[in-house]
């Protein structure tokens, strides 16, 4: 599956933005390096169980085992102490990477209600991308019947763009789906 992607950026895209951006050498072409997706537990740090499900819930999103984040230091009023599981997150790299990004892409995102496109103004300034997903059902992967509570994620397309729009021509050619405003 990351294949696909992985082909369509090298015989398609990179011709194209060397073109666009008038480029004199092919590694001045972004790529994406990596993808963090992450997710914030909130209440269910202190729920063994929660934890379990939200853990096996991204490994069948992501194709491979989330590690937990842990807290640096206590807050009181969150009721969190040092050392609390308070999130979970995955890098992916190389294939798994573009395998995650086609079915985000083609397969995930196209089943938001409404979807009218991802916001155009997510980069950080230095082209790379962030999105915030409100639930994990979107993945034709995740069961319906084994969630125990809908939880979103944080995912991160981390580009070697230079600026933001470099990161969004190269999102957009892999099919990225940006509105129009």
């Amino acid at each position: 599956m990351g294949q696909r992607m992985k082909s369509l950026y090298d015989e398609t895209i990179v011709p194209k933005l060397m073109e666009q951006f008038s480029y004199s050498n092919i590694h001045q072409v972004p790529k994406v390096v990596k993808i963090t997706i992450n997710r914030g537990l909130g209440e269910a740090a202190q729920n063994a169980k929660a934890l379990e499900s939200s853990l096996n819930e991204m490994a069948t999103i992501a194709g491979q085992k989330p590690v937990v984040t842990r807290a640096k230091k206590a807050i009181a009023g969150f009721k969190i102490r040092k050392g609390m599981p308070v999130g979970i997150m995955v890098t992916l790299r190389q294939e798994r990477m573009y395998a995650f990004l086609d079915r985000l892409i083609n397969l995930a995102l196209p089943r938001i209600r409404d979807f009218r496109g991802v916001s155009p103004k997510s980069f950080d300034g230095r082209g790379n991308y962030t999105l915030g997903l409100r639930e994990q059902l979107i993945f034709p992967e995740v069961d319906y019947d084994s969630i125990d509570q809908i939880r979103g994620m944080d995912i991160s397309i981390i580009t070697t763009a230079k600026t933001d729009e470099e990161g969004r021509a190269l999102l957009k050619e892999m099919g990225m789906p940006f509105r129009n405003n």
